[in-house]
């Protein structure tokens, strides 16, 4: 199919708004630590979500990085499809389609981008994974934005394969995504969190996929006419998203290769602080190579002392303690 002929279909079909959202993942004990730390005010909506996530059975809307979903809060049904883009890191914006469904089967028509861009393949979709999800949430004012916060305890389940997971998501319903940051920092000092980089949708096809011990760099494609300055965004976010994703994989395993990995992600990233050096403010371009270097020292320590195959006793991650005055790592 022409593409500029489906992108007219699109764009003449639906409207997609953007949704815009920062990710924050943490541990069930420091989720109720958020909850009573008096941060978010008021009673919290509670809800109960069960969603299907939908695919063909070689993945094509994954391929063309499309996740669609019915999700079951009470007797309310709600389908949605999302546009993932480029690999996120925390903050999240996406193009999405929702409509309300009568029961668990998508509708595949001209207001979904799925027909214009992928053709006729409704009758090949078939549920792939389920998420479960407590959820709470409240509405935050956050320097002139209002903010929906949310706290999500649950489980994705892919055949015999299970994950449990804790995240809170912070959604900008208006204002500027700066105030965003500056609610994940509030949270963050009341309890540790740590940049959210899976949606859920990734952590199903994540089941579906093998078993993975550590994570390589991804490529980071750029135009030819990119500026400096989202050049620098788009690698900065590439290496936060390797780190990150090596992190959640050495405290679930203490993989070493993981370990590794999470190192040549800083290693990356400090590279891309001194090429783009000139546009760093002088001071927050220091402190942030300071943090880095200070970050890298202690897992190169770490990993020479991680055991081989030999099954030496382990090496715990995180218990050496920081420089006093340095703050911590954990955004």
């Amino acid at each position: 199919m022409n593409s500029k002929k489906a992108a007219g279909r699109i764009s003449s079909a639906v409207t997609m708004p953007d949704e815009v959202e920062l990710k924050l993942a943490l541990s069930p004990r420091h989720a109720d630590v958020l909850e009573s730390a008096g941060l978010m005010a008021g009673t919290p909506r509670k809800t109960r979500q069960r969603s299907i996530y939908f695919d063909t059975s070689d993945h094509r809307l994954l391929q063309a990085g499309l996740s669609l979903r019915i999700r079951r809060s009470g007797r309310k049904r709600v389908q949605t499809i999302k546009a993932g883009g480029a690999p996120a890191a925390g903050l999240f914006a996406r193009p999405e389609w929702e409509r309300a469904v009568a029961d668990d089967t998508p509708v595949i028509d001209d207001t979904t981008p799925i027909p214009a861009l992928l053709g006729d393949l409704g009758s090949g979709l078939a549920p792939v994974f389920t998420v479960n999800v407590e959820r709470r949430a409240w509405d935050i004012n956050e320097g002139g934005a209002v903010i929906e916060l949310v706290l999500d305890r649950g489980e994705v389940v892919a055949g015999d394969r299970r994950s449990s997971f804790c995240e809170a998501e912070l959604e900008l319903k208006s204002g500027e995504p700066a105030a965003l940051f500056a609610l994940a920092h509030k949270l963050d000092a009341a309890a540790p969190v740590r940049l959210g980089i899976q949606t859920k949708a990734g952590r199903g096809y994540a089941l579906l996929a093998p078993v993975v011990t550590a994570f390589k760099a991804e490529p980071v494609l750029l135009n030819h006419d990119v500026i400096a300055a989202r050049a620098f965004q788009h690698v900065v976010r590439a290496c936060l998203r390797q780190f990150r994703l090596n992190e959640d994989l050495f405290f679930t395993g203490r993989a070493p290769e993981a370990l590794h990995q999470a190192r040549v992600a800083l290693r990356r990233l400090r590279s891309a602080f001194s090429i783009f050096k000139a546009l760093l403010d002088d001071g927050v371009g220091t402190g942030l190579r300071d943090e880095l270097r200070w970050l890298a020292t202690e897992l190169g320590e770490r990993e020479a002392s991680m055991p081989c195959s030999s099954g030496r006793r382990p090496v715990r991650f995180g218990t050496t303690s920081r420089p006093r005055g340095k703050p911590p790592m954990s955004m």
